[in-house]
Order: C-alpha cells, then structure tokens, then sequence
C-alpha cells in the first residue's frame, strides 16, 4: 500500500485497538466477521470501487455498508467498515487487503489475551517450515482444483489438537483464501503480526546445532540492543549453514561470527 491507503490502514488499525481493549468484544468472533465481509468484497468488484469512490461522499458510502450488513454481522464490525470507507484509499483492492489484516490482526489479539501468542508465533514459523521442506504437502495446500473444505480437512488432521485453535484458524483462512499471495509469503506476514502485536522484530535464526537457553537469551538481549526494539527468535537447525549461524532481521542477512559482528556494530554506534 502506498500513501492514502497507508494513512487509512493505520487509521484502522487504532480503531480495532480501541474496540478489543474492551474485554466485552469477543475478538475471534470479530476476525471471523471480518474475514466474512473480506470475502465478499473480494468477490463484488463493483460493490468495492463503490466504497471506494474518492468522487462519492464518505458519509454516503458509510450509510451503504451499514444498510448492506446491518444486521447481518455485529455493530463493532459495521462501526469498523463504516469507518474504513470514509477513509480515501488509493485503490478499491487495497480496502480489500486491510480488512484482511485486521481480520488475523482480531485473532491475534484473542490469543494474546489468552497469553497463546508466543505460541501462535512459534508455531506458525515451524508450519512455514514443515511446508518448505515437502513439496507434496505444498502441493496439496495451494492446489487450485482442491476444494476449500478438503483443504480444511487436511489442516485439521496435521494441525487439530497439536496446536493452539489460533493458528489453526490462521492458517486454514490463509490456506482456503490466499487472494494471490504465495503460502510462504502469507505465513510471514502473519509472523510479523504476531510480533507488532508485542512491538517486537522477529529474527530469523539459523544455526548449525540447536543454540542452549543461555545462547539464545544473548543473542535475543544483543538483537534487542542493535535494533532498539525487543526481538522475537525464529529458530531453526541447518548442519550446512556457513559460518555457524545465520540471523535474518526484515531484509538484513548477518552471516558469520554474530557475537564479533553486534559487538564491532556496537562500537560503531557508541563511536
């Protein structure tokens, strides 16, 4: 998204903090909603570029969505796309894409009121990579002639009891919807809501044996310190990664000696 439609995503967003502080909003039932009217302005194109129209009033697009889903989802979900709609946005699809945000935005808030979402990050990191490492299970998930409820079955038998219902539930939307995106680039961007929703960064780790408690609690205090911000640690083991370990922050590789790298980068910012 760029300019217009960042400022209304943002604006959104706050919206949605606001209404899942109060502990009455039941959050799974509101990013279920939300998915709901995600879906279905993914399918009316017309519908969307009306609610979008920079030429047509906000107030009137507002009084549309409250005419076609009132009643039919709860008031929060109604207040919240009444409110996007008046908002300018830069094309009709990227309304589209933030109410999908903000639909694994709702569950997200649900698990971390439940103090799951350490688990739902941890998790959907390992899923990401069990599929990378099988390509029939990757086949099976973006299948296009597989129906969405077979799909469903599929994740419910590798995922049903053996991991929290969160990331179940994120998974099979991503799965059953993918709107385009690919499987991988979906599950990473649920990652990095997962960790906004501690204002946290996430590593990704790769070493060529497990790291000790002690080894991952000084990485994760360095990353934290080099990055000013608290930094959430995907982990993986790869015998052949050079140099040891490999650490991905966002775009940024550090390969090699980490501990030499953060101490000579922190002598830099103190210089």
């Amino acid at each position: 998204m760029n300019g217009a439609s960042r400022e209304a995503l943002a604006a959104a967003r706050e919206r949605l903090d606001a209404l899942t502080d109060s502990t009455s909003v039941d959050a799974a039932r509101l990013a279920d909603e939300l998915a709901a009217v995600t879906a279905l302005l993914d399918r009316e194109v017309s519908l969307r570029r009306v609610l979008t129209d920079p030429a047509q009033a906000g107030e009137a697009k507002a009084e549309l969505a409250q005419r076609l889903l009132g009643g039919q989802v709860s008031g929060e979900t109604v207040d919240l796309l009444a409110g996007m709609v008046r908002s300018r946005w830069s094309q009709p699809r990227d309304l589209v894409d933030a109410l999908e945000q903000l639909a694994d935005t709702a569950d997200l808030t649900a698990a971390q009121r439940a103090g799951k979402l350490d688990s739902v990050e941890d998790e959907l990191f390992r899923f990401g990579r069990i599929v990378s490492g099988s390509t029939e299970l990757r086949a099976a998930l973006t299948d296009r002639a597989a129906g969405k409820s077979a799909k469903s079955e599929l994740l419910r038998s590798l995922l049903g009891g053996r991991a929290d219902v969160t990331t179940e539930r994120l998974v099979t939307r991503l799965v059953t919807a993918p709107r385009g995106r690919s499987l991988e680039s979906g599950l990473e961007s649920l990652s990095k809501l997962a960790a906004e929703r501690r204002d946290r960064m996430v590593a990704v780790v790769t070493s060529a044996v497990p790291l000790s408690d002690g080894q991952k609690q000084r990485l994760g205090a360095a990353l934290a310190k080099l990055y000013g911000r608290q930094m959430h640690l995907n982990l993986d083991v790869d015998p052949e990664v050079l140099g040891g370990i490999r650490v991905q922050v966002g775009d940024e590789v550090i390969n090699g000696s980490i501990a030499d790298r953060i101490e000579d980068a922190g002598r830099r910012l103190a210089g």
